[in-house]
């Protein structure tokens, strides 16, 4: 059944990373608001947030009309059969075709071949000539010109990139079903996850850091316990040896055939037993790879160094000097992660600057709620999403990650010219702006933004 009200609570408060078709930035903005509570509901959602619903500007007006905010209205008397269901918009490609036989008194035919001439490229000669063809037969039905031309101009905003019904019951059902998996099976969920990237919106880091924030620990690769892919290790993630940058599948088979008959003792029965390249051999050592043998990476690296030791041919036989090296600290820990690993299995890295952070007035992603709407407010994070959509009138929208949440800023056309690089090209920034909020939905209007400048950090 499609009818479990925790997957829907979910839903309404847009916790869909991972979850097909509703995890982008413009989905979770539009969960809060829109609140689906069964799965029809759920069809109108994975519609309505199409070029053709915003080009059409069906979308504000389906929103307020579901909240009870304005009546629901129909361009026409005879639209009300063919777009009760939502509200008086069109919002699926099958309502093209009915209004064209409702208002002009199209056939069938006509009316498919009305909306396939819309949904291709046309000439402006050919949408001219549909144009009075529909007004004609509109105005032969009684309805008067006017209003015939601004139900044409709705369809031809829409037509280009709306979903049919059906296309989008689909998608609907696969969100549901990922929701349902996310909310009872997160281990299973996010081991899956980081199993078949690259896919979605979400970076590998970002999909670590929601399922931290749900409870979900992940491990760094093991030598001795990882497989190939990431797998679930008691009530953990364990990421797998491919995760290990330069490490191929030549060589990792290497490393689990090897394995098989017995773990690894330590660094030097590892080269004496693969005789991997060097190159190999250290970016395990520095991804985390050989901690369960030796948590000290640096000494590690200096045994590596030592060894006399031939990649592919000769066996090890020499036993390095010791010498005294301090581990790794946090910072230099996440960095080597994220270079080998691209992400770091533990806490986000801004977690070590948030005294830094707040004194400087910056607000951490979890805090948004709780302040008013139109509030000014600091933010800052590593930036998760970038998007320009054409739809868009020249806005940006990005999405930051700091150590307890994600925030989404909007960027105006005039600002993004001024800061185009820092904006197309930074990692990590510090915005200003006045926070929106709809419902659960939370927004910041940018009015200056800024590469995030953190300090060194002191051992």
């Amino acid at each position: 059944p499609l009818d479990d009200g925790k997957v829907y609570e979910a839903l309404d408060q847009a916790d869909t990373m991972g979850v097909f078709q509703v995890e982008s930035r413009a989905q979770m903005q539009m969960l809060p608001r829109l609140r689906p509570r069964c799965f029809d509901d759920l069809v109108v959602e994975v519609a309505i947030i199409r070029p053709g619903p915003i080009q059409g500007n069906m979308v504000h007006p389906y929103l307020r009309r579901r909240q009870g905010l304005e009546p629901v209205t129909y361009p026409h008397p005879s639209l009300e059969p063919v777009l009760q269901e939502t509200l008086g918009v069109v919002l699926f490609q099958e309502q093209v075709l009915r209004v064209a036989m409702a208002v002009a008194g199209f056939s069938g035919g006509q009316a498919d071949r009305l909306r396939r001439t819309m949904s291709r490229q046309r000439s402006r000669e050919e949408m001219n000539r549909l144009r009075e063809v529909f007004v004609q037969g509109a105005v032969t039905r009684g309805v008067d010109e006017e209003t015939a031309r601004v139900i044409f101009a709705q369809l031809e905003g829409f037509a280009t990139y709306g979903f049919c019904k059906s296309h989008a019951a689909a998608f609907a059902l696969l969100a549901y079903q990922t929701m349902w998996l996310k909310l009872y099976h997160p281990l299973e969920f996010y081991c899956a996850l980081l199993n078949h990237q690259p896919m979605g919106f979400y970076a590998p880091a970002v999909i670590v850091g929601d399922a931290r924030r749900h409870g979900i620990a992940v491990q760094p690769p093991d030598l001795n316990l990882s497989q190939e892919n990431c797998t679930i290790e008691q009530n953990s993630i364990r990421l797998g040896l491919r995760y290990v940058k330069g490490v191929g599948p030549a060589a990792r088979q290497r490393l689990l055939a090897l394995r098989a008959s017995q773990p690894y003792a330590d660094l030097r029965d590892l080269c004496y037993r693969t005789r991997l390249p060097r190159d190999v051999i250290q970016n395990l050592i520095r991804g985390g790879a050989l901690d369960s043998i030796d948590s000290n990476r640096r000494r590690l690296l200096w045994q590596l160094k030592s060894l006399q030791y031939t990649p592919d041919t000769l066996p090890v036989d020499s036993t390095p000097e010791p010498i005294p090296l301090p581990p790794l600290t946090e910072a230099e820990t996440i960095a080597w992660h994220i270079e080998l690993l691209s992400l770091h299995p533990g806490e986000h890295l801004l977690h070590l600057y948030r005294e830094h952070l707040s004194a400087a007035g910056i607000q951490p992603a979890a805090r948004l709620k709780h302040h008013r709407d139109g509030a000014i407010i600091q933010v800052a994070g590593q930036v998760v999403v970038r998007q320009k959509p054409p739809t868009a009138k020249g806005h940006l929208f990005l999405t930051l990650e700091d150590e307890t949440g994600l925030v989404n800023l909007i960027v105006r056309p005039h600002l993004y010219e001024q800061k185009r690089e820092i904006l197309r090209h930074a990692p990590f920034l510090h915005a200003v702006g006045r926070l929106q909020k709809e419902g659960e939905a939370l927004s910041i209007l940018v009015f200056s933004i800024e590469l995030l400048e953190l300090p060194p950090l002191t051992p």
